[in-house]
C-alpha cells in the first residue's frame, strides 16, 4: 500500500536553521501545486506593503489532479506514487533568469543520486535540455520534469515558482506514455519524503552557485546529440547540439552555421525517440 507523505518530517528537515525555507503547505489532493503557489504570491500582491514576502515557501501534494507541464502538456499520476512539489524562490537578475529551471534540474539529479545511493540502489540520472531528468538505465526515459514560472508582488518584487514532478513508484502500466519511467522501474525503492528533502536542500545551493552551470553542462545528455527543434512557426531546425551558452540557450549546428534556441523559442527538443514524458506541476 502506498503511504501518504509525512509533511511533518519534511517540515522538520527544511524549516530549520541553515535553510532558507519558511513553510511547508501540504494538500492530500490539489489541482496544481504551481497554481497554488501562484495564489499564495497573489495574496501578497493584493495586500498592504510590508516586509512579509511569499519567498521560500513549499507546496506539495499526494495527488495532483490537474498538473501542468511545459507547452501546455498535462500530467496525472496515481495518488501517492509520485512527487509534485512547488517552491517559491527569489527571482535572479534578468540575465540569469533562464538558468533557474536548468539549475533546478541539477538539484533534482543530485537528489536522485544521493537518495537512491543511500537506499542501496544507485541510479544514474542525466538531463535533457532544458530540465527533463532521464534515466539511462531505462533507455533514457523521462523520470522527472520541471516547470518554472515568473511572478511578482508588491512594488515590482519578483519570484520564480519552480514546480517539479518526479515519478517514484509507478508500474509501467501506470505511466501515461512509453517514454516515461519511474524510480521503481529501475530498481530503486525510496521514501518520497527523502527525495523531497534532498531536492529542496540542494535547490538553494545550486541557485546561488555559479559553478553549478558547469555541472549542468556536464549532466546534459542533449549536448553532442542530434536534435530536432520544433519552432512556434511550425518550422523545424535540425542539427547537432554543441553547447549550452552563457544565457542557458541551446546552441546547435545547423546548415549555414550555429543557432541558439532559448526556452521561449524551442517547442520540443528530441535527441532521438520522443522523450516527452508527461510530467509537470
Amino acid at each position: 500500500m502506498r503511504e501518504s507523505l509525512r509533511p511533518d518530517r519534511i517540515r522538520a528537515a527544511l524549516v530549520t536553521s541553515g535553510q532558507p525555507w519558511q513553510s511547508v503547505e501540504f494538500h492530500p489532493s490539489i489541482a496544481s501545486t504551481n497554481s497554488r503557489a501562484s495564489e499564495i504570491v497573489s495574496t501578497y500582491a493584493a495586500g498592504p506593503a510590508s516586509d512579509a514576502t511569499p519567498l521560500w515557501r513549499i507546496i506539495l501534494t499526494d495527488d495532483q489532479t490537474g498538473g501542468r507541464g511545459r507547452l501546455g502538456r498535462s500530467w496525472e499520476a496515481p495518488p501517492r506514487a509520485s512527487i509534485a512539489v512547488s517552491a517559491i524562490v527569489p527571482a535572479p537578475e534578468p540575465e540569469a533568469l533562464a538558468w533557474v529551471s536548468l539549475l533546478a534540474g541539477v538539484a533534482l539529479v543530485r537528489a536522485v543520486t544521493a537518495v537512491t545511493t543511500s537506499a542501496g540502489a544507485p541510479v544514474e540520472a542525466r538531463l535533457k535540455w532544458p530540465n527533463d531528468v532521464l534515466l539511462p538505465a531505462d533507455d533514457d526515459r523521462k523520470v522527472a520534469g520541471i516547470l518554472s514560472e515568473l511572478t511578482g508582488w508588491g512594488q515590482g518584487q519578483q519570484a520564480v515558482i519552480i514546480g517539479a514532478g518526479v515519478n517514484v513508484d509507478q508500474r509501467r502500466d501506470e505511466l501515461p506514455v512509453d517514454t516515461a519511467t519511474s524510480l521503481r522501474l529501475v530498481g530503486a525503492e525510496i521514501r518520497r519524503e527523502d527525495l523531497v528533502i534532498a531536492y529542496l536542500r540542494e535547490l538553494p545551493a545550486v541557485l546561488r552557485d555559479h559553478s553549478a552551470r558547469d555541472e549542468y553542462r556536464g549532466l546534459c545528455a542533449t549536448v553532442g546529440s542530434q536534435v530536432r527543434v520544433h519552432l512556434p512557426s511550425g518550422a523545424v531546425a535540425e542539427g547537432r547540439a554543441v553547447r549550452v551558452d552563457g544565457s542557458g540557450a541551446l546552441v546547435i549546428e545547423v546548415a549555414g552555421g550555429e543557432q541558439a534556441f532559448s526556452a521561449g523559442d524551442v517547442v520540443h527538443v528530441r535527441p532521438g525517440p520522443d522523450t516527452a514524458g508527461m510530467i509537470g506541476t
